[in-house]
């Protein structure tokens, strides 16, 4: 596989994995949801589900995750393009390296996203 690339899990320990109706429950039950689109830049363009807040993999560091989530309880989900994405799975394991004990992870990103129909915005 291309350098960067890595291979996605099934899950990843510790963390809660969702699909897109349970990205939808858990933001209408946990109105703090913080959530991370940890693709780059370019791909964000094609789309992305409302209130994400854009932190590249290659940028999620202790210091840039803190500038978004209040605290370490805070509940954080990350996504990226889908199951062919490592981005979430590196920033979802830097998350846990800072100590975020609250972590969900949308494993079909946003690949599953728009195949089942849920608005998303443009840039």
């Amino acid at each position: 596989s291309p350098p960067g690339k890595i291979a996605v899990p099934d899950a990843i320990a510790g963390v809660t994995t969702l699909n897109a109706e349970g990205l939808i429950e858990l933001a209408e039950r946990l109105p703090g949801l913080v959530v991370i689109d940890s693709r780059m830049a370019v791909d964000r363009r094609q789309g992305y589900i409302q209130g994400s807040i854009s932190l590249p993999d290659t940028q999620t560091a202790c210091a840039t995750l803190g500038d978004f989530i209040a605290t370490l309880d805070t509940p954080v989900l990350f996504y990226c393009n889908g199951v062919k994405c490592g981005r979430s799975v590196i920033a979802i394991r830097i998350a846990q390296g800072c100590g975020y004990r609250r972590l969900y992870w949308f494993r079909g990103g946003f690949e599953e996203w728009k195949q089942k129909d849920y608005p998303f915005l443009r840039q």
